[in-house]
């Protein structure tokens, strides 16, 4: 049960971007470029790792929106669930897994990066806008996780999850919420 009484028990995040739409309309504009934008990470691969960034961080209601949202763009289903549980053993591309390795990092022990980390990420192949990007969704997930948890909403179930998820991957993150779509705001 939210925090805020003037909220609805199964209250969410549009619920305090209806109420609040002069910040958050600025920030479904920029979740929908970050996402959705261009970027050397495809829209399912951001996703993942807003997914594994959650489920790393315990974050129990962004892990299980967003791990739907990257089965619904085309994730492996089980594979986030796999990466959680026992990241050293998951099974993914090497590539891939070593830019997992930097998001986890930072979400655990974000005062511990080295230079030695970003190297790790680039010997893998990936060039300093993919980390930029993979770094700028793993914050994202950090304050949706602060949104989330301050305001007290509870997950929603995996089957509600999996219908947002179907419309976000349709709409994307602006065109959920109409009164903050732009024209020029990367909608699709």
């Amino acid at each position: 049960m939210p925090f805020f009484k003037s909220l609805p028990q199964n209250a969410g995040p549009p619920n305090v971007f209806k109420t609040y739409p002069e910040l958050y309309g600025l920030w479904s504009q920029m979740s929908q470029v970050l996402m959705n934008g261009p970027s050397p990470l495809s829209p399912a691969e951001r996703e993942l790792i807003l997914a594994f960034a959650a489920g790393v961080a315990g974050c129990r209601f962004v892990y299980v929106a967003h791990t739907q949202v990257a089965y619904a763009w085309g994730i492996e289903e089980g594979l986030v669930e796999r990466l959680v549980e026992d990241f050293d053993n998951a099974r993914i591309e090497p590539k891939l897994k070593a830019l997992l390795a930097f998001v986890r990092k930072l979400t655990l022990t974000p005062s511990q990066m080295t230079q030695a980390d970003a190297d790790a990420v680039f010997a893998a192949g990936w060039d300093e806008h993919a980390l930029h990007d993979a770094i700028a969704v793993t914050a994202r997930t950090a304050f949706m996780q602060k949104l989330v948890e301050g305001c007290g909403f509870v997950p929603m179930a995996k089957e509600v999850a999996r219908e947002h998820a179907e419309r976000r991957v349709k709409l994307g993150y602006v065109n959920l919420y109409p009164q903050f779509a732009k024209p020029d705001a990367g909608s699709r």
